[in-house]
Parts: C-alpha cells; sequence; structure tokens
C-alpha cells in the first residue's frame, strides 16, 4: 500500500494520501447520492488541503465552509460559488460581506443575533441573501462530547422553542430569503439509529410547520457519518448506501423539496496516513517507548479527544511487540496509542498512522516552534 522508496527519502513526518482511493471513495458516494437525487457538500473543515481540494472540487460536488478563509480556498480549489453552504456559529462582519459579494449558494443561520447582522450587511449592499436556519434538535449523537453539536446545551443552532420569533424577523426583512432547513447533531457517528432520530424530528417538525403554511425548499440534514478507524484495510470506503437509505426510508419530504448533507469525515478519512519515522526505541521498567518525529502539534485527535488510530510499522517485518507511541513534543498528552501491538521496532523505521486524512492535516499547529508537516499525493 505503502511506497517505501519514495518514503526514504522524504522528510518526515507528512501526510500520504491516496489518490486513487479518495477518487474511489467520490465516485461511489456521487452514483448513490445521485440515484437518490441527493446533493452532498464536501465539508472543508475536515482538510482543506489544495490538492484534495481540487480533485474534489473536479468530482462535481459541493462544498460546505465554516470560514472566509475556507469559503476562499473553495473557490480557488474551482468550487461555484452557487454550490458553497457558510455554517459556523461565529461568523464575523468581514465573512458575511465576503461571502454575499461572492453570492454564495447560503448561509446556514445559528441565531436571531445573526441573522440581523446578515439582515443588515445585505442591505447595506442592496442584497438578498438566502438562508437557511440551523435548528438544533436536541438529539443525543452518543459521540465524544467535544464532537456532539445536536444537543440543546450545545452552542449550535437554534432551539425549536424559538423558531416563532426567528419566523417574524425573516417576514419583516425584504433582505433575506429563507430557503431551507439545516441540521446537524454530531460527527464520527456509528450507530445509524441516530439518524432515524432526526428524520423523526424533522418530520414532526415539518407537519408542524405546514399546518402554518410554511415551507422551505430545501433539507440540509448535516454529516456526522464515522468511519472504521480499527480496520481500515477492511472497510476504506464507509457505507453510504445504508446512510442514504436511513434518510429515504424515513424522511417525509415534501413535493419539489430537495435533501443536502455536508459529508467531511466519511470522504476524506482513509485516504490519509501520517507517515512518521521513528527516533528511539526506550526501555522503560514496565514499559516500551516508541518515540517518532510526528507528535500532537502534526495530528493532535488523539490528545484532544482520546482519539484512537491503527499504528503500523511499515518497514518490520519482525514479531510483534508491545509498546506505548509517542511524539517529542512536552506534553504528557503527546502521545498516539498505548499498549500498540508493533511489528519489534528499531531506530530509522517508518510508521504509519491511519485513517488520518480527516481532521489532521488541518488542525496540525507550530506549538514548541516545529514545522508544519508536509504531503505527498499518488
Amino acid at each position: 500500500m505503502f511506497p517505501i522508496s519514495h518514503f526514504n527519502i522524504t522528510k518526515t513526518p507528512f501526510y500520504y494520501y491516496d489518490k486513487t482511493l479518495l477518487s474511489n471513495t467520490l465516485a461511489k458516494l456521487i452514483r448513490l447520492a445521485g440515484e437518490r437525487n441527493y446533493h452532498v457538500h464536501y465539508a472543508v473543515k475536515a482538510n482543506a488541503n489544495p490538492e484534495i481540494l481540487k480533485l474534489i472540487a473536479a468530482s462535481g460536488i459541493g462544498v460546505d465552509c465554516v470560514s472566509g478563509g475556507e469559503i476562499k480556498a473553495a473557490l480557488e480549489a474551482g468550487f461555484p460559488a452557487k454550490k458553497i453552504v457558510f455554517a459556523g456559529v461565529g461568523k464575523a462582519d468581514w465573512e458575511i460581506e465576503y461571502a454575499l459579494e461572492k453570492k454564495i449558494f447560503c448561509f446556514n443561520v445559528e441565531s436571531a443575533e445573526e441573522l440581523s447582522v446578515i439582515e443588515e450587511l445585505a442591505k447595506k449592499k442592496e442584497n438578498i441573501a438566502s438562508i437557511a436556519l440551523r435548528i438544533n434538535p436536541n438529539i443525543d449523537a452518543h459521540t465524544h462530547e467535544y464532537i456532539t453539536t445536536g444537543l440543546s446545551e450545545n452552542k449550535f443552532g437554534i432551539p425549536i422553542e424559538m423558531l416563532d420569533s426567528i419566523f417574524s424577523q425573516i417576514q419583516r426583512s425584504p433582505h433575506v430569503q429563507l430557503v431551507g432547513f439545516h441540521f446537524h447533531i454530531g460527527s464520527q457517528i456509528l450507530n445509524l439509529e441516530t439518524f432515524h432520530v432526526l428524520c423523526e424530528r424533522i418530520n414532526q417538525l415539518q407537519d408542524d410547520l405546514s399546518k402554518r403554511n410554511i415551507q422551505v425548499k430545501h433539507i440540509n440534514v448535516g454529516g456526522g457519518l464515522g468511519v472504521d478507524y480499527e480496520n481500515p484495510d477492511k472497510n476504506p470506503i464507509p457505507d453510504f448506501g445504508r446512510y442514504f437509505d436511513i434518510f429515504q426510508h424515513n424522511l417525509n419530504l415534501r413535493g419539489g423539496q430537495q435533501l443536502h448533507f455536508e459529508l467531511g469525515r466519511s470522504i476524506v478519512c482513509q485516504c490519509g496516513s501520517l507517515i512518521t519515522r521513528v527516533l528511539y526505541v526506550k526501555k522503560g521498567i514496565e514499559k516500551q517507548f516508541v518515540i517518532v518525529d510526528a507528535g500532537m502539534t502534526d495530528l493532535i485527535r488523539p490528545a484532544l479527544y482520546q482519539a484512537h488510530h491503527c499504528i503500523e510499522n511499515i518497514t518490520s517485518d519482525m514479531e510483534k511487540c508491545r509498546y506505548d507511541v509517542v511524539g517529542p513534543i512536552c506534553e504528557s498528552s503527546d502521545c498516539f496509542g498505548k499498549d500498540v501491538m508493533l511489528n519489534e521496532t528499531k531506530r530509522g523505521d517508518l510508521i504509519a498512522i491511519r485513517s488520518a486524512g480527516a481532521y489532521g492535516e488541518a488542525m496540525a499547529s507550530q506549538y514548541n516552534c516545529r514545522t508544519l508537516p508536509g504531503y505527498l499525493i499518488e
């Protein structure tokens, strides 16, 4: 799977992206979505590598952005403005103005306060902003507390109980146009029954609003589909068909309504691996430590929310031993995995940290004055 000869002359650490796997993932996603006439927007926050963005833009799907910088990156990669959705709980004025100038598809509005600012800025530009209301359905996605977004205690979205005043605000303004409702309940969701609950909440909401002659053209159910971090080779492409089937069989769309998804992790996660070199194998009293040249600055997921990644020694075929795989950062949380079974490891070996295509390179930092990781796409 990995072109070791290339890696031996490449400065580590770096991200390796399998272009063939990404293309196959996109092809399957687009085919299954197309069969159901669904619209998919790639969530840039998962991976904003410019070459990855160009590959995804070329596939023809849309894009979900959460900052002005992401909108700029998406446009530069070739995504058309008419397929850009702008989400995020804290949009700055300049970001809203930039999105209005570029004539994006719509803003996912998260509060009455944000709606007022968008209305004011659209009025100043003599423009009409298309908006979707992000509604917080108060659903527990049963995932890590840092990546759940659909509970009433989270900062995201508008509580259903506050919608009446929002509708009144929209009806009074000639500078905002309500085109949709948006929902996103969390990330890395493996229990797909959670999406059944989301469908039920949306159906109930639409039933209630229909009695008041309120209907929108677009329903956006966000993303959240999880991936297999344990067995990336066994399940390189998520089960998009089963995921889409849940909405096809349980969500009651109204006549003419179009369904949108914002998928990020499930598109890019498995195509990426962080390649790092072993600096030392340190023998302790009770443990052996594999100290690598990558750290939490290059892949923060394990330190941030105790995420698990499959870790492999790709240059050794010796018997397996038990190690803690750690980085060089001066933080105890700089650990990629404990009690990891690796082929016997020595200084100079190459280690692959798998399923790192999402929230890996995109979240890298220069803490400890380290340089950002490079990348190789093949």
